[in-house]
């Protein structure tokens, strides 16, 4: 029987998470159904969680019990959010205790609250307090890749917390990222700690960068045969970084220890664009020591009708360079590009994040009455 295209990118290193969760995901054998298809980990973030808590009546229970202690609506939101990613780490436990150290799949990441993202001290607080909360071993603490951010991944990562590094959109701060993480395990060895019990995956935004730059380049005009075209050099050359960064003799001796690579994480992966194939973000990045977060329908697709081609992210890097250039030429400024889709990135989920606690608060006065 001919492998599955998601046995074909485990069989290339590539590791399919799903960036979804619900109480009903978690609780009716969905998630599980799809971990027995080689699904193997799980990304949330806050629209994710504001979809999720928005729907129906799955929370109404836990939101009764909640509120006879709590009416603070972000710690009612956190007891709900945590109950959630306990069921998901339990359900991916047994894939994370079978890879033993340095587990490479079975994660399950929870965000800290983004309206932290320009709070070093605060970032570095939550994360501890939600990795404390949850009290899995296969959790990662996601954290936004801002400036304010990188000291906060690093500290974390010191202090023995796996970490999920999100919003990533710019070649140099993936680099700084990735640096962060070697200081961290550094750090950490320094203190005493066992390098095997800490991970990390960089997450690479991908689907965004093309409507932004094609944005652009459409409103120039002339320059069709770029369309479509800088998401997926962006993330080959990302991938170069990891390779770079992973290799140097800093990183070995760390590695020797028990120290595990930070992987690259694609992330944003389902096309905004529809003229566009729904799958090509899935087979122009295979490649081993990597991992692609999908929505649901694209983990569906991908099994209906993705095309694995073979290690795709390792074709052409040096024209992925020239592709960043010709934009450039173009007029399309790579750092400005980058730049609007960070702010906007940490906008978009600071703002899911509002509106979810103002939709918790409408609803406990609701359960409530």
């Amino acid at each position: 029987m001919a492998p599955t295209p998601l046995q074909q990118l485990s069989d290339h290193g590539q590791s399919v998470w799903i960036d979804f969760l619900s109480r009903p995901f978690v609780r009716d054998g969905d998630l599980e159904a799809l971990v027995h298809e080689g699904v193997n980990g799980v990304t949330s973030n806050p629209t994710i969680f504001q979809a999720a808590i928005a729907e129906g009546d799955a929370y109404d229970d836990q939101l009764r019990e909640v509120l006879k202690e709590e009416r603070d609506p972000k710690e009612v939101f956190l007891a709900l959010a945590v109950e959630d990613i306990r069921g998901a780490c339990d359900i991916l436990r047994p894939q994370w205790d079978e890879a033993g150290d340095n587990a490479r799949d079975g994660w399950v990441s929870l965000e800290v609250d983004p309206r932290l993202a320009h709070d070093t001290e605060g970032t570095i607080e939550e994360a501890k307090r939600l990795h404390a909360m949850v009290d899995r071993p296969n959790l990662f603490i996601k954290i936004p890749a801002t400036p304010e951010g990188l000291p906060a991944i690093e500290e974390t990562i010191a202090a023995g917390i796996p970490v999920n590094v999100t919003l990533i959109f710019s070649l140099e701060r993936h680099r700084k990222v990735a640096e962060a993480y070697v200081r961290g395990v550094q750090r950490l060895v320094d203190g005493g700690g066992d390098p095997k019990t800490v991970a990390s995956v960089a997450s690479f935004f991908v689907s965004r960068v093309d409507t932004e730059a094609d944005k652009r380049l459409e409103a120039i005009g002339g320059q069709d045969e770029l369309l479509g075209k800088l998401a997926i050099a962006n993330a080959k050359l990302a991938y170069k970084t990891y390779e770079e960064v992973f290799s140097t003799p800093e990183w070995e001796a760390l590695e020797a220890k028990g120290a595990s690579k930070q992987r690259c994480l694609w992330a944003s992966t389902g096309v905004k664009n529809p003229d566009y194939k729904d799958t090509v973000y899935v087979e122009e990045l295979v490649g081993p020591d990597t991992v692609n977060t999908m929505p649901r329908e694209l983990v569906e697709a991908i099994e209906d009708h993705g095309e694995i081609r073979g290690d795709t992210l390792l074709d052409d890097v040096d024209e992925a360079s020239r592709i960043l250039d010709a934009f450039e030429a173009a007029g399309v400024k790579y750092d400005d590009v980058v730049a609007v889709l960070e702010k906007e990135g940490v906008e978009k989920f600071s703002k899911s994040f509002a509106d979810l606690i103002e939709g918790l608060e409408s609803k406990l006065k609701l359960v409530a009455a």
